[in-house]
């Protein structure tokens, strides 16, 4: 069975598919590069599926991302679906420590969605933001700021303390 007849079966659940393209990738039965050119051409509800694949594989084994896939994830941090968006911002939380020295393009994307009105949107941006400042990167001085001014406004305690818990790591 291929990405596209797995993604297709009806009688499969989406969490199903999700783990199943992970464990692909997981084993090396899948290259990432083969999924992310399918993933590319895919309509937002697999290109999702896609990415939330390699945001379960990345959980677990963060070395399957290369640089193809930051760069993917990266760009797709701006596409118009939330879910594509959120799930992007789950698989840089998870791989950012591997790409230190090319976060800039990453960190403004995720501080864009920030201010997204969906909440799993601005959560999963969280991570991600909270994730790269524990790297303590060149960054920091400014990501630091920005997250500050960004707990400022946000409303919802979950998104907030997402933030809090990464400044409070970042200053022991």
């Amino acid at each position: 069975m291929n990405i596209a007849e797995l993604l297709n079966d009806k009688t499969i659940k989406a969490k199903e598919k999700v783990e199943t393209i992970s464990k692909w990738l997981l084993d090396g039965s899948l290259p990432t590069d083969e999924l992310l050119v399918f993933a590319e051409k895919a309509k937002d509800p697999e290109k999702a599926t896609c990415i939330e694949a390699i945001e379960f594989a990345t959980r677990q084994n963060a070395k399957i991302a290369d640089e193809s896939v930051f760069a993917y994830v990266t760009k797709t941090l701006t596409e118009n679906a939330p879910r594509v968006k959120w799930e992007s911002a789950k698989v840089v939380g998870n791989i950012a420590h591997l790409f230190p020295t090319k976060l800039n393009k990453a960190i403004t994307n995720l501080l864009t969605n920030s201010e997204h009105d969906g909440t799993v949107v601005r959560w999963a941006a969280a991570f991600a933001l909270g994730e790269i400042l524990k790297l303590k990167t060149k960054h920091n001085k400014d990501l630091l700021r920005a997250i500050e001014a960004i707990c400022d406004r946000e409303q919802d305690n979950g998104i907030k303390k997402k933030y809090l818990d990464a400044i409070k790591k970042t200053k022991k």
